[in-house]
């Protein structure tokens, strides 16, 4: 029995290591597809981000996602965590990991939510108002949101399904980056006489490497959600996650060149993205045909989301809500149509994205429509054209390096 709970755990705390590199991943993609001269102040974001993250989510979210005896809708706000009496032992969540293992693992999870609104307002909010945004948005509304099926809330109750967060983790950031570009408005030059423009990333080998790396970090992501090292269910787990990555690429870059002609690197990398965010609703309880098909209906939903985001004229650099929001929807929806467990219902699902559809939208327009008229949101023509590197952080990514840009 203590060989397998410490074989538990050690899996446990590498997949929470994979999942922490994933910031890597994240941060690699949104430099490579935006212009160098804003690369310092999507570093600092990100790290802000993992850092005030992880501090956030030990002084009141995890208690807050995880408050045990609760209403079902919000916990009470208790300060830091400690340990019970059985939290490292074998009694602690059926001998899959340690309290602190727990913690840790799901603080990870906690920071990606706003990373993924990173991307989508990148190259002109001023750093201020995205950190303060973070704050709450990690600190309360993750939290909260995330209680209600993972801590045992009401729509836990009600026979919602999510995995590893497709929805909990996905359309959570999707959503709120969905209001925070509506309110920013799109960058200068992305939209001439109604039509989208093309702004080409700088660094688009580093970019793929972004999107190879977050492919490994989903290993950790979704293989530990299995929440120990049970053979069958990670394998499985991590066979269903690779099969829907490659498929959504291959369907994303296939569907990209039948609409537009040409073979769209970013299509292919954001189609593998697709899939993953697909699958991690369900990634446990699909065959891996199911698999393949949620991949790849994931990868064709990529191409018609952006063309249908920039035909609203939205702007979002990175394709942060075709990824994150639609393919955390259709991967969520999925578990109600693909899912070998006959409890698992398309109406449940349903409820579970309504409900979190209205939360996030509702909250994250508070935050961001409040800052906007406060302190304002977005930096000046100025400093936009000129990058927010060196008016906002007073430095270069590329010292040595210089390009003209516009």
């Amino acid at each position: 029995m203590e060989g397998l709970f410490t074989a538990n755990n050690v899996w446990m705390m590498v997949c929470t290591a994979l999942v922490f590199f994933m910031h890597t991943g994240f941060a690699f993609l949104e430099i490579g597809l935006t212009r160098q001269k804003n690369t310092i102040n999507i570093l600092f974001k990100n790290i802000f981000i993992i850092t005030v993250g992880l501090l956030l989510y030990y002084l009141i979210g995890f208690n807050l996602m995880y408050p045990g005896e609760f209403n079902g809708y919000i916990g009470s706000i208790v300060p830091g965590i400690g340990a019970p009496e059985n939290g490292m032992t074998p009694e602690y969540a059926d001998g899959g990991y340690t309290w602190w293992t727990d913690f840790l693992f799901q603080g990870m999870f906690a920071a990606t939510a706003a990373t993924i609104v990173s991307g989508a307002v990148a190259e002109r909010m001023k750093i201020g108002p995205f950190m303060i945004f973070t704050v709450i948005y990690v600190g309360f509304v993750y939290p909260i949101a995330g209680s209600w099926k993972w801590g045992g809330g009401f729509l836990d109750e009600l026979g919602f399904y999510d995995f590893a967060g497709s929805t909990l983790v996905h359309s959570v950031g999707g959503w709120a980056a969905l209001v925070a570009v509506w309110l920013l408005g799109s960058r200068i030059g992305k939209f001439k006489e109604g039509k989208p423009q093309a702004i080409p990333g700088h660094n688009i080998p580093l970019a793929t490497a972004g999107v190879l790396v977050l492919w490994l970090g989903w290993f950790g992501f979704n293989g530990g959600s299995v929440l120990s090292a049970d053979p069958e269910l990670t394998s499985l787990t991590l066979v269903t996650t690779c099969l829907a990555a490659a498929a959504g690429g291959v369907v994303a870059a296939l569907v990209s060149f039948i609409k537009y002609k040409n073979l769209d690197l970013t299509m292919f990398l954001n189609g593998i993205l697709g899939g993953l965010v697909g699958i991690t609703a369900g990634a446990d309880v699909m065959t891996p045909e199911s698999a393949i098909i949620i991949g790849a209906i994931a990868g064709a939903l990529i191409v018609f989301a952006v063309a249908f985001i920039d035909a609203i004229k939205l702007d979002d650099p990175v394709g942060a809500i075709a990824v994150h929001l639609i393919c955390g929807i259709w991967g969520t929806l999925a578990v109600g149509i693909f899912s070998t467990n006959p409890d698992h219902t398309f109406l449940a699902q349903l409820t579970g994205v309504a409900c979190y559809a209205g939360f996030c939208l509702v909250t994250s327009f508070i935050i961001i429509f409040t800052l906007k008229k406060v302190v304002g949101i977005r930096v000046s023509e100025r400093e936009e054209l000129e990058g927010l590197d060196g008016h906002e952080h007073g430095m270069s990514a590329y010292s040595d390096f210089r390009m003209n840009e516009h």
